[in-house]
């Protein structure tokens, strides 16, 4: 099926618009989805305004796709009609680059976001590189998934990569992101610090496994956390107190940046000379690393909070999302 269904931005900020879309014959590796739900991330805010300038128009948005394998590419290996899938930020790699032979494909340079240069998963359908398109573990609630599959994955690879059981974590931001990252390091049996500016998300952020909890502008709170955390995962895409937050830092700690602060991060060299502290930042993950969260999240049980909405109400949703209103993660239920 080459015409599809699909809500379309024409511009930067314009409201979308239901339009048919030829997607052209499918290609060899290509698995094609029909849409049933798609979570909508900042990134789609941000990929919609142009913040990165990085966006082509028009722009089908939409890359947290969960729904079922409608056809499958000639070359395409593992995936059947009718499987259920997740697709996240990223639709297809080079797969032959040193990052994608080594399993990093997700910093592929000429990996392909799922929506810029490419129709997303704001449609009644959307395609992907076979390896791209994740099955879903059946005991996930395949309806409240699709935030997982960016947010998710984003707050989980620095888990994975930087953190152990006996680790002592502290998540900035609990939103889209924070929130997830909190139930993650719990669930892997971290010392969880939320570190947050709204107090109203206080009883929140302990609900969803903060051991503690710190409003960022409690000075005199933040101080007391000073050398007390082995990660700091900073998810909010807003400058803060950064000497603040590395003053946080156990000695050989690490600041891990999955925000898009657009601002210069300035920091004070000696402290982290001499703690032996490092900074560092990721995307997404692997597919590899999205099946590890995918199985990880199923087994312990660790679903995003969501508000759902039609996708024929998707400008209601992002007018929702702009006002900082979601709690914490909006997902899009096809209406076609």
């Amino acid at each position: 099926m080459a015409v599809i269904e699909a809500w379309v931005a024409a511009a930067a900020k314009q409201q979308l618009v239901r339009q048919q879309i030829d997607l052209g014959p499918l290609g060899p590796d290509e698995v094609e989805v029909q849409v049933e739900n798609c979570g909508m991330c900042h990134s789609d805010l941000s990929v919609l305004d142009d913040d990165w300038a990085m966006s082509q128009y028009p722009a089908v948005l939409g890359h947290e796709v969960v729904g079922r394998v409608v056809e499958v590419g000639s070359a395409a290996k593992g995936l059947s009609v009718g499987q259920r899938v997740g697709i996240g930020w990223t639709s297809g790699s080079c797969m032959y680059c040193r990052y994608c032979k080594s399993g990093d494909q997700h910093l592929c340079l000429q990996a392909q976001p799922t929506i810029v240069g490419h129709r997303g998963g704001f449609a009644s359908r959307v395609r992907a590189h076979w390896a791209w398109t994740l099955p879903l573990p059946e005991t996930l609630n395949a309806a409240d998934a699709g935030p997982l599959l960016c947010g998710g994955i984003t707050v989980f690879n620095p888990l994975a990569m930087h953190a152990t059981p006996t680790s002592r974590v502290g998540i900035v931001g609990i939103g889209g992101l924070g929130h997830m990252g909190v139930k993650f390091a719990a669930a892997f049996g971290c010392d969880v610090t939320a570190i947050t500016s709204s107090e109203s998300k206080f009883d929140e952020a302990r609900g969803f496994g903060a051991n503690h909890v710190v409003s960022s502008r409690d000075s005199d709170a933040i101080k007391k956390l000073a050398g007390t955390l082995d990660l700091l995962i900073v998810t909010v895409n807003v400058s803060l107190d950064w000497d603040a937050m590395m003053s946080t830092l156990a000695q050989k700690g690490r600041m891990h940046v999955v925000g898009a602060v657009m601002n210069p991060i300035p920091l004070m060299a000696v402290p982290m000379i001499f703690g032996q502290k490092s900074v560092s930042g990721s995307p997404t993950g692997s597919p590899v690393a999205m099946e590890t969260m995918l199985d990880f999240a199923a087994r312990h049980k660790v679903t995003p909070q969501t508000e759902h909405f039609p996708m024929s109400r998707v400008n209601e949703a992002f007018e929702h999302l702009r006002a900082g209103k979601a709690r914490y993660r909006i997902v899009l239920d096809a209406d076609f």
